[in-house]
């Protein structure tokens, strides 16, 4: 490392704060800063007498500066809780203090004040550590994928220590690699030193910048080395008072490690009995368990019985690592656990009242549940992959690349076919090399990391995720041939043996995909300067080719500690590495600096996609340069997980804006009809999923291309109209906000719900439409008539679209269908993106009722940079969203009545014409599409799904 780099963070630090003590008066700009680092060079050029980089100390902090993070929602019930954390109960606290000094070194202010507010919510969400007899809080905190949840939890860790609690136990996955990785995070945020095999304080680290004083030294019972996990060697030498300092254990969700802490607990840490039980309990020490990755291995998947009078039945045995878990928090008097994850559902299934003697209550979040928002350099799903509109899906950004020759055209063969064994040899056109895409990933890798040393980042890591079966013994022949032409293309570029041909190869790559890609991000991206990111000229990349390809490693992620201790042991130099792995690469452990990913698994499980999706992060300075190569089919499936998590977030902020608990929540997620959230097991579900629509949003978005079958859903339609007769409005019109919105087409009112149900009932919905099932929505609606409930339809026929007029029977004649382009990646179906409109779904509301609804939605409304477009400041919303105006119409308002019996379906003509090219070359008559809005409802009304699991596995393929 040169003087320059050593200097550079003493630089920023010193300018950040002459900057932070001088903003109300100076205000903090791009001028500003440079004229504070200037000032700061000045001061320290007697330190640094051979130069202090400025430029990249002003980059730097106008980085820093233009961060910012939104607000977390939360849904919360306080029984039994009472509220504590005050100022007063913070003055004293140093760990706390020195990690967030720490922080402040490497970011932005008003991210670490951020951190700051997040934490101290989630603690004093918890119990008072030195709250005088039994407690049990229990909350789930949801963040996005590779967004920061480490960070977060770190924060809690050093505040839960500083407010008394004295044992905290970090769930830190199933593998060495993410355990490891997690204890090297905690040595850097909390511990302040590195453990040693004799589990003494070794040197220090991280935090102890800040404040050495070994009289605040945690202890730690783990180390970071492949066998630093707890164990009964390691027991026998431990013993704790309440006097001491706390105590941190990093374990696997392992039966033996969790075996032994239990066991330890209960031997040497227990100071009582219980009385009715014998169980010998823990009364004297508080406990934080934090469960990292909480929906992997901690859930129930066995199926517990609850009686009619909701009693959980005490002889019902849970699985093994969630059985440990509890038996753990059962063993204390006071405690508290928090699960942290991106993918909550499996948890969210958990039933509120499984409980049993031995191992106590399950783990479901009845305390709370907390929705991190992002920071606003965050590159989540909705930024990858856009949203769904009524053009299209629009919002992403262009680094996806389509894989298909991993395949024989016939799906049964091929380099990597969805089904393989563990004997597979992947090959091919019959030989044993790379299939085209997977060289090009290579090659996109290698100009990558040229790039980002042209661009000054060439000590950062640099990663490329391959990730194309779960048996490691097919994972080892693709090591061997990565490998093997990684080791050709290096001798090639370095010897210049035989280079044209390869060379002329990686400059087409470079000057037909990165150069225009990095224009087309330029347009989208903003960096923090305002610059577009420079793209080096194909002269700079040749001549740092070499270097470059020298420095890539290969490994195989096989799940030891070794996996994590390469970037920390790397840290001056950066590491390059391509990571090749299955299952243990899928979960927790962070990829630094992913650049390119390679990824052609067929799950289409929410959470198991969401979980593998590890390109999700932070790319400072070249998301340009990444590229995401996979298949068709999981670019579709992406591009559900981000609607999905669109939607359900909206949802949670709805609820928790009225005041919703977990438990509500919960009910709901549990009845959600995304039947791919998680697995059929996780869901406890193992024959038969029971669903509402209550509060839901549904529109046909996959269309049959079958003539015969489009005219059966426009005979289906006509019959409904013909059954609705007159319409009551022709081209209605709502006044909102004093400002009058017009619709073309026809609306009709209190429509009874048989002919709704019989609509649905004859309509034949794609099974590629995903979360609509015309068969259930029609049993859902004669359910809830039954309950007194959707007894009054809405129904609008939409038109004024520039498509033809079409006239249905009767005489009713449609002013221009509507024009929905066809995704041309959809070969087997019409494919859109959004069927409605968003405003349609207000169509029905007069101006109070929309007020109310926009008023619930501006309450509810936090900026998430997740879901931030970029360059647009996160104002409020003008108009209602879904949520809101479903619930308003479900459950009333002030001046607003509840109205739970009426629902709303919205029939669509789409004009074929205009579907895209060739999609529809004869027809001339429209392809019927519905949307329907269901108001929220307690009622409880649910439908039966059937779950036939080889089905579900030829279709979605298994969780894993």
């Amino acid at each position: 490392m040169t003087q320059t780099d050593r200097s550079l963070p003493f630089v920023v630090n010193l300018a950040q704060t002459m900057l932070l003590a001088e903003r109300e008066a100076v205000g903090i700009t791009p001028a500003s800063i440079a004229d504070r680092v200037k000032l700061a060079a000045d001061i320290l050029k007697t330190v640094y007498p051979d130069g202090i980089d400025q430029d990249a100390a002003t980059m730097e902090l106008i980085r820093r500066f233009s961060h910012w993070i939104g607000k977390d929602s939360t849904l919360q019930d306080s029984e039994g809780h009472f509220a504590w954390l005050v100022a007063a109960r913070k003055k004293d606290w140093r760990y706390w203090q020195r990690y967030q000094s720490w922080l402040e070194r490497k970011m932005s202010v008003d991210v670490v004040e951020a951190l700051n507010d997040s934490t101290d919510h989630i603690l004093g969400l918890l119990e008072d550590p030195k709250r005088e007899g039994a407690w049990d809080r229990r909350g789930l905190v949801v963040g996005h994928v590779q967004s920061g949840k480490t960070g977060n939890y770190s924060g809690l860790v050093c505040k839960a220590a500083d407010a008394g609690y004295k044992i905290i136990i970090i769930l830190a996955g199933l593998h060495n690699n993410l355990r490891s990785q997690t204890q090297i995070r905690l040595e850097e945020t909390f511990l302040g030193y590195e453990t040693s095999a004799n589990r003494d304080p070794g040197k220090p680290l991280g935090v102890a910048e800040i404040d050495s004083d070994p009289k605040i030294h945690p202890h730690c019972a783990t180390t970071r080395a492949d066998k630093g996990d707890f164990n009964a060697a390691v027991a026998k030498h431990f013993a704790i008072s309440p006097e001491e300092r706390p105590w941190l254990f990093v374990v696997k969700k392992n039966k033996t490690v969790l075996t032994q802490l239990l066991k330890w607990i209960r031997g040497h840490v227990a100071d009582s009995k219980d009385i009715l039980t014998g169980r010998r309990i823990v009364t004297n020490l508080p406990l934080l368990v934090i469960d990292d990755e909480a929906d992997n291995a901690s859930v129930d998947t066995g199926e517990q019985l609850i009686d009619a009078d909701g009693k959980p039945d005490d002889e019902h045995q849970p699985k093994t690592i969630n059985r440990l878990i509890r038996s753990i928090l059962h063993s204390f008097d006071k405690k508290a656990y928090v699960g942290y994850t991106a993918t909550p559902f499996a948890n969210i299934f958990i039933h509120r009242k499984n409980a049993t003697t031995e191992e106590g209550t399950d783990l479901f979040p009845q305390s709370f549940i907390i929705n991190l928002a992002a920071p606003s350099n965050y590159v989540g799903p909705t930024r990858i992959f856009g949203l769904r509109t009524p053009e299209g899906r629009i919002g992403g950004l262009p680094l996806m690349r389509t894989v298909s020759d991993q395949i024989n055209e016939n799906d049964t063969g091929g380099w990597m076919p969805p089904k393989h064994n563990k004997e597979h040899a992947p090959t091919y056109m019959g030989q044993d090399v790379l299939p085209p895409s997977l060289r090009r990933a290579l090659g996109s890798f290698v100009l990558a990391c040229t790039a980002r040393a042209l661009r000054g980042q060439g000590k950062e890591h640099s990663s490329m995720l391959i990730h194309v079966t779960r048996f490691t013994n097919v994972q080892k022949e693709v090591y061997r041939q990565v490998e093997d032409a990684i080791k050709k293309m290096a001798l090639r570029l370095k010897r210049g043996i035989d280079s044209e041909s390869l060379i002329a190869e990686l400059k087409v790559l470079w000057d037909d995909d990165f150069v225009p890609t990095a224009a087309e991000i330029a347009a989208i991206v903003k960096e923090p300067n305002g610059l577009p990111l420079i793209v080096p000229q194909w002269a700079a990349i040749l001549a740092a080719l070499p270097e470059t390809i020298s420095d890539i490693k290969i490994k195989m992620i096989n799940g030891s500690a070794k996996d994590a201790l390469d970037y920390s042991e790397q840290q001056e130099q950066g590491l390059k590495v391509i990571a090749i792995g299955g299952d243990k690469l899928a979960r927790g452990l962070t990829l630094e600096g992913l650049c390119t990913s390679y990824f052609v698994r067929t799950t289409r499980m929410y959470d198991t996609l969401m979980q593998m999706g590890r390109w999700f992060g932070y790319r400072p300075g070249y998301v340009d340069l990444c590229r995401l190569y996979t298949t068709e089919d999981l670019v579709e499936w992406f591009g559900h997980i981000a609607d999905a998590s669109e939607e359900l977030r909206e949802e949670f902020e709805a609820m928790a804006e009225s005041g919703a608990t977990p438990k509500e929540y919960g009910l709901k997620v549990q009845s959600h009809p995304v039947l791919l959230v998680t697995s059929p097991l996780k869901m406890r579900a193992a024959k038969s999923l029971h669903l509402s629509f209550c509060g839901d949003l549904l529109e046909t978005i996959a269309f049959y291309k079958d003539d015969a079958k489009l005219d059966h859903n426009l005979e289906v339609a006509n019959k409904l109209i013909a059954a609705m007769g007159k319409s009551s409005e022709i081209d209605p019109s709502r006044k909102r906000a004093g400002v009058d919105q017009p619709w073309k087409g026809f609306l009709w009112s209190k429509v009874p719900a048989d002919q709704i149900a019989d609509f649905f009932e004859a309509y034949s919905t794609h099974p590629k439409a995903r979360k609509v099932n015309s068969r259930l929505l029609a049993e859902f609606v004669r359910s809830m008539s039954k309950a007194s409930e959707l007894t009054s339809w809405t129904v609008a026929l939409i038109g004024g679209g520039t498509g033809d007029a079409f006239e249905f029977n009767g005489g009713l004649v449609l002013d221009g269908m509507l024009k929905r382009s066809a995704n041309p990646e959809n070969k087997d179906r019409y494919s859109i993106g959004r069927l409605l409109s968003p405003r349609d779904e207000a169509i029905d509301l007069e101006d109070v009722a929309w007020s109310a609804a926009l008023a619930a939605t501006v309450r509810a409304w936090k900026p998430d940079p997740a879901r931030q477009k970029d360059g647009v400041d996160p104002l409020p919303p003008e108009v209602p969203n879904g949520p809101a105006i479903r619930r308003l119409r479900g459950k009333g308002a002030d001046g607003v009545a509840p109205a739970p019996e009426r629902g709303l379906l919205l029939l669509y003509a789409l004009d074929p014409k205009q579907a895209g090219q060739d999609v529809f070359p004869e027809r001339k008559k429209p392809i019927i599409g519905f949307g329907v809005s269901f108001p929220s409802s307690d009622s409880g009304v649910k439908v039966e799904y059937k779950v036939d699991h080889l089905l579900w596995e030829q279709e979605y393929g298994s969780a894993e």
